[in-house]
């Protein structure tokens, strides 16, 4: 089936999200993220008339629209398939870019902003992790874990796998990601009832 056509703003938001990925918010420019998206820089400034911000801030969503969709989707088999679809699809990010790319939402929010207010990339980046905790967290109730030993297992999970992507760049080695495959899924199993 083939894959529905995106609309020019669709793909310099996709565009921004992977430059993000790779080189991190503050070494990439709005003029290089439009470069990448094929979209000239006066329709970049069109759709995002607030700048470089108002960019990152869609890119950081749609990676977690996208992300979200497909986490919920794999915790349908419960909360260990759960696990392996989140590990599959940043494996595949890492090995698809020859490690060169990670989480554009860990890049956004590992950077120091530019002033001392909170900018909104990082409160999107901050939604974006709590939304993916709360699935893995239901996901976790729902096959027997108590409330507050699945909401700490959930932020383990998502902090695992980020850091795990990092690691997988720097070492450029999916060697991380089997690693801590193996010892989450051990902790979703002796934390769930059924």
């Amino acid at each position: 089936m083939p894959k529905p056509t995106l609309t020019a703003r669709e793909r310099i938001v996709a565009g921004a999200a992977d430059m993000i990925s790779r080189r991190g918010l503050n070494a990439t420019s709005i003029r290089e993220m439009a470069k990448h998206a094929r979209a000239p820089l006066g329709s970049t400034y069109h759709y995002f008339p607030e700048g470089k911000q108002q960019l990152a801030t869609e890119a950081v969503r749609y990676t977690g629209t996208w992300t979200t969709r497909s986490l919920h989707k794999a915790l349908e088999a419960g909360p260990v398939a759960g696990l392996r679809g989140f590990l599959a699809l940043w494996r595949k990010i890492v090995v698809d870019s020859d490690f060169r790319a990670g989480c554009p939402v860990l890049a956004v929010s590992i950077e120091e902003p530019a002033t001392d207010e909170t900018p909104a990339a990082l409160a999107a980046a901050a939604d974006v992790f709590t939304e993916w905790e709360s699935l893995l967290a239901a996901s976790l109730r729902e096959h027997g874990a108590e409330r507050e030993q699945a909401a700490q297992l959930a932020t383990l999970i998502v902090a695992a796998v980020e850091g795990t992507v990092a690691m997988c760049r720097a070492k450029r080695s999916t060697q991380p990601l089997d690693d801590t495959a193996e010892q989450l899924q051990a902790l979703i199993l002796a934390t769930i009832k059924d």
